[in-house]
């Protein structure tokens, strides 16, 4: 199907962006990378009057070294986040998420601030963006303002973000010398996990002083297994102790029933594949 007519506009700055979205309103969408926008575009979901491409912001493009944090701009394709070595150095998490997200033209076109913005629950990248406290970076006509993971995810496809703001960058805190592993389970590769957990530990003389634990498709926002992070301070590096951490790896959750499964298999996958992350994290 071939969308609706639209007029494009493509600023180069982040004011002009903001401008035109003040100028347009409602009638009026952003496009980031595309990969979701536009299939929606196509099956006309949706029929935007005007497209405001961020493409040409160079300022929202990058990666760099901000003393306790890296920081990514939303304009920063996933393969460049994916083979940053300052993301494999002090967020290794989100490195080991990017493989696993989509194939590689999705990894060269899509970004990775279109992607947390998108909000998709089965997206890749919102597990691991709970799990390491990402810091989103919003911006609109009254200037800027900081928004925590735990309140940026709102709900199903929706986030923090005012119809009159941009994401201009995330800001993830430094995790380095932790170990990271993304476990995604699905029927075809390159699918929408059924369920994903990531998982990031700190070992300590083969004790886990700290572990921060990130699930997808477990509610309508990617959730935190905090009963396990809880479970598992202080506990062995061990199968036995994280295996027995991870059967609460569903407390608190709302997983969805669909083709895929429903939400009991849901949650024995959560439990299942909380073991392995958290196991493969700690290098147990």
């Amino acid at each position: 199907m071939i969308p609706a007519a639209f007029d494009y506009l493509a600023p180069t700055s982040v004011e002009d962006a903001l401008a035109a979205l003040a100028e347009h309103g409602d009638d009026a969408k952003i496009i980031a990378g595309g990969q979701s926008l536009l299939p929606v575009l196509r099956m006309r979901l949706n029929a935007p009057e005007v497209l405001i491409d961020l493409g040409k912001i160079d300022s929202l493009r990058g990666i760099r070294d901000d003393g306790d944090a890296i920081v990514i701009g939303a304009m920063t394709p996933h393969s460049v986040v994916g083979s940053d070595p300052l993301v494999a150095e002090h967020a290794a998490l989100i490195s080991k998420a990017v493989e696993h997200l989509a194939d590689a033209q999705i990894r060269h076109r899509g970004t990775f601030g279109g992607a947390l913005a998108h909000a998709d629950p089965a997206g890749d990248l919102g597990g691991p963006a709970v799990a390491l406290g990402a810091q989103f970076v919003i911006q609109g006509a009254g200037g800027t303002r900081t928004v925590g993971a735990d309140d940026f995810f709102v709900d199903l496809f929706e986030t923090a973000i005012g119809d009159d703001e941009i994401l201009t960058e995330v800001r993830i805190p430094k995790h380095t010398g932790w170990g990271a592993r993304h476990e995604k389970f699905v029927r075809i590769v390159h699918q929408w996990p059924i369920v994903a957990v990531a998982a990031t530990v700190r070992v300590d003389g083969g004790t886990i002083a700290e572990a921060r634990i990130g699930m997808a498709n477990m509610g309508s926002t990617p959730v935190r297994a905090r009963a396990v992070e809880e479970a598992l301070a202080g506990q062995p590096a061990t199968e036995d102790a994280v295996r027995a951490a991870a059967e609460r790896a569903d407390e608190g959750t709302n997983p969805p029933s669909d083709l895929n499964g429903d939400a009991d298999y849901r949650r024995h996958l959560s439990r299942v594949l909380t073991r392995r992350a958290v196991l493969a994290a700690a290098g147990a």
